[in-house]
This record gives structure tokens, sequence and C-alpha cells, in this order.
């Protein structure tokens, strides 16, 4: 694909990705979601698409809104929020990852008693987040430097929420940056809770639960709560993207 991530036009964009994302093993993908919580696609994007989607970041226009975190409380660093279109390349993965992930999603909900079914295609599911009033693009590049770091959260942002997402990371973990990694962790009933370091390197994204998620314990499934974050940028520059799929009030 066309490093330069918004002069391809959409359909091959979507084919594009379609290739990429269709040559991970998804069922032992689904696998590490099950049992862990998240699971890696190694070198989903290529380093110079990694660069140029990294070199978006100081022009405006491809933007919504800006977040300073150390001004709401949660951390230090800052992203910007995608405005519609989203760049090709990034809106033809959110298109084509979905399929498979809502697959996962559909089958933690029956197992926590969810009644929700998520639809095939995104473009289904988008419709229904703006019949509810979700119409702002939650896809989102950030930034950290050192002694930045991102608090344990979830990215709920409405009523309607898809349970997992996906994190890529666009700079080199020992070269651009150190320190800086993504952090999951678990709360379980009536345990303590569980941390999940999930090492990363350029191109490498990870898909993770947002929320909540189904565990099988001796006595059936139980739920557990999730939140993720990001340690300490020690030295350098560190960029990520951040594919959420469902849109924001």
């Amino acid at each position: 694909m066309n490093s330069h991530v918004s002069t391809v036009s959409p359909a091959s964009a979507v084919a594009s990705a379609e290739a990429r994302v269709a040559a991970y093993d998804w069922k032992a993908l689904a696998g590490e979601l099950d049992s862990f919580g998240c699971a890696v696609l190694t070198k989903l994007l290529a380093p110079e698409e990694c660069r140029a989607i990294a070199g978006l970041y100081p022009d405006e226009s491809h933007f919504r809104s800006h977040v300073v975190m150390a001004r709401h409380g949660f951390g230090k660093g800052e992203y910007r929020y995608f405005r519609y279109p989203l760049p090709d390349l990034l809106g033809g993965l959110r298109t084509v990852l979905y399929p498979h992930l809502a697959d996962v999603a559909n089958e933690w909900n029956v197992r926590m008693g969810i009644d929700e079914r998520y639809p095939d295609e995104h473009a289904s599911f988008l419709k229904q987040c703006h019949a509810a009033g979700q119409m702002r693009p939650t896809p989102l590049l950030l930034q950290y430097v050192p002694g930045d770091f991102n608090c344990l959260h979830q990215d709920l942002y409405g009523d309607l929420a898809f349970p997992i997402q996906v994190a890529i990371l666009l700079s080199e973990p020992g070269r651009d940056f150190t320190g800086g990694e993504f952090a999951l962790t678990e709360q379980r009933p009536r345990m303590q809770s569980r941390v999940e370091v999930v090492p990363l390197r350029q191109g490498d994204a990870v898909a993770f639960a947002v929320h909540n998620r189904p565990v099988r314990g001796s006595k059936g499934n139980y739920r557990v709560n999730l939140r993720h974050g990001v340690s300490r940028v020690r030295s350098g520059m560190r960029h990520t993207v951040g594919i959420i799929f469902h849109d924001a009030r």
C-alpha cells in the first residue's frame, strides 16, 4: 500500500487492509483474546506507514479535537481525535478488523448473558451508534515524550460501546523511545487484580478488551473488568494510533 495514508483511494485501502488482516490466524488470535484479554497482530503496518501516520500529528486539519491529558487527570501526554473522513488506511483497517472481532464480542456476550449482538459489518454498527446520538469519530493519534504516561482507563464514550479495540505502535522501542509499555489490568471478583504487559514493536497492533470479558471458572463463566494504560516514557517520543469501533456522543 502507498505509505502516504491520505492519498490512497478508499476502495484500494479497504482491499489492501482486507488482504493483510485475512493473513492472520484468527482462530489463534481469538483464543488469546479469550484467555488473556488481548492478542498481538505482529507487523500490521509497515515502518513507512507508521511514519506516515505519526507524521499527521502536527496537521490539525486531520483532527476534530486535541486533548492534553494532564488537564483532565488522564496522565501526561496528549492525543488528537481524527475527524471524518478518516485517513484511508485507518478507515480501511477499522472496516476489515471489525468482523473478526465481532465474532469474539458476540461469543463473549452470550457467555456473559448479555442480549446485545453486534452486526456483521462495521457500517451497520456505526448506524446504530449514530441513531443513539454517538456521531463523533473515536480513532485517535497519541503522542508521548519523556515523563508522559497514560492512566488506567476504559474508552466507552456512550451507551453503545464495542467491547474490543486495537492500538498500533507507530514508534520503535529502543530506537525512538524507551519505557512506555502497554499494560492491561483485569479486576477479578474476590481476587487480586491481574496485570498483562504487552511487548510491541513498531507496526505491531494489540487487540484488547475495552471493559468486560468472560472468564471460564469452575462454576461457569464470570465477568472481569479491564482497564488499559501506558507506563512512563523514559526517553524519546512515542506515537500510537488507536482504532476504536464505536463513535462518541
